[in-house]
């Protein structure tokens, strides 16, 4: 495990994005693309009446294969804007204020992304979603892969997207997960 996760680092460093990890339980916090803009609140929420719950938005679907955009042709709805949120987060390309407001609490992350935006070797970054999971009307799991130049350097990886002021986003949580692969997180995971 130690050479694997030894590789994940230097795949990640090399794609100068530090901030992909794992897992998301690697922050004490709680609480998601390739288009410059974000879907914000052009899809409501799922309505469910508990965090279990799921609507048919909410069924595992989708695959890479066949979008280039990272949001599977299949998705609709509410999968759809939180998987085209994810892939425009992670996106190297995406403006740094645009990535700031797809990020639960994202201004508090605002010059971690501003050094990653700045770093030329995570240029060729990008993300591509092969499901979401809507598992209430504020919370979803998305699998995603990491991608570099194109090629994914991490396959399915599950993070975690909330629905805040009106937006799909990133969940803090996930970000957090991320950042620990190259310590030391921010002071803003620790919290």
């Amino acid at each position: 495990m130690d050479i694997r996760r030894s590789r994940w680092q230097s795949l990640v460093a090399a794609a100068g994005v530090a901030c992909l990890a794992l897992t998301a339980a690697a922050c004490s916090s709680s609480s998601n693309t390739s288009s410059s803009t974000p879907a914000a609140s052009s899809s409501a929420p799922a309505a469910t009446t508990s965090a279990a719950a799921t609507t048919p938005a909410a069924t595992p679907t989708g695959s890479s294969t066949g979008s280039s955009s990272g949001v599977p042709a299949t998705l609709t709805g509410t999968a759809k804007t939180i998987a085209t949120n994810w892939v425009t987060f992670f996106n190297a390309k995406t403006p740094t204020a645009t990535r700031v407001s797809l990020l639960e609490n994202g201004s508090t992350f605002e010059s971690v992304i501003a050094g990653q935006a700045s770093n030329p070797q995570g240029a060729d970054t990008s993300a591509a979603v092969t499901a979401v999971t809507v598992t209430s009307s504020t919370a979803a799991t998305v699998t995603w892969n990491l991608l570099l130049s194109g090629t994914a350097v991490l396959t399915n990886q599950k993070g975690q997207a909330v629905y805040e002021g009106g937006t799909w986003k990133v969940a803090q949580s996930s970000f957090c997960g991320l950042l620990a692969l190259q310590p030391p997180a921010p002071a803003a995971c620790k919290s």
